[in-house]
């Protein structure tokens, strides 16, 4: 269940909804914020599944002689990365970027999915951890790039 809920359509819709909320009352802060969730969700699953398709991995319900298989159509062959751990871990991390005393608990979903997706036997531990790393540069890239976060090194400089 925690699988096909963390899927990317759940929180497209969640972000979508936020967007509209954020709309509607006008808050320009949080509409910056659930775009940048969304992109960093977009860039993670799009990243993961060009990776995925070009790699070839076999799933550890596969059985095969060779785990490493080249570019597959096939999705017994999608296992590295996870885009589920993916996509949750940038659309998760994005928020708490954004506002950390909210985001941090949340967290906690994209570390179940990850744990769902090895236990049903769709993923080794190395795609999970490669999955979660990707989804937090996504969400870093996309923080940057919409909410134009201040890092020191620009607070010192006065640049944004």
């Amino acid at each position: 269940m925690v699988s096909r809920v963390g899927d990317w359509p759940a929180h497209a819709i969640a972000g979508a909804i936020g967007i509209a909320i954020a709309f509607a009352v006008g808050n320009k802060t949080w509409m910056r914020i659930f775009l940048a969730m969304l992109l960093a969700l977009a860039l993670a699953g799009v990243t993961s599944s060009t990776i995925k398709i070009s790699t070839g991995r076999a799933r550890p319900s596969v059985k095969t002689e060779a785990h490493w298989n080249g570019p597959q159509s096939s999705s017994k062959y999608h296992a590295f990365p996870s885009g589920h751990t993916a996509s949750s871990t940038a659309f998760f991390v994005a928020l708490f970027l954004a506002r950390k005393k909210l985001g941090a608990p949340l967290l906690l979903i994209p570390i179940l999915i990850a744990l769902s997706r090895m236990i049903v036997g769709a993923h080794y531990l190395s795609d999970v951890t490669f999955a979660a790393i990707l989804g937090v540069i996504c969400a870093l890239l996309a923080v940057h790039w919409i909410c134009q976060i201040r890092t020191p090194h620009s607070a010192i400089e006065g640049r944004s």
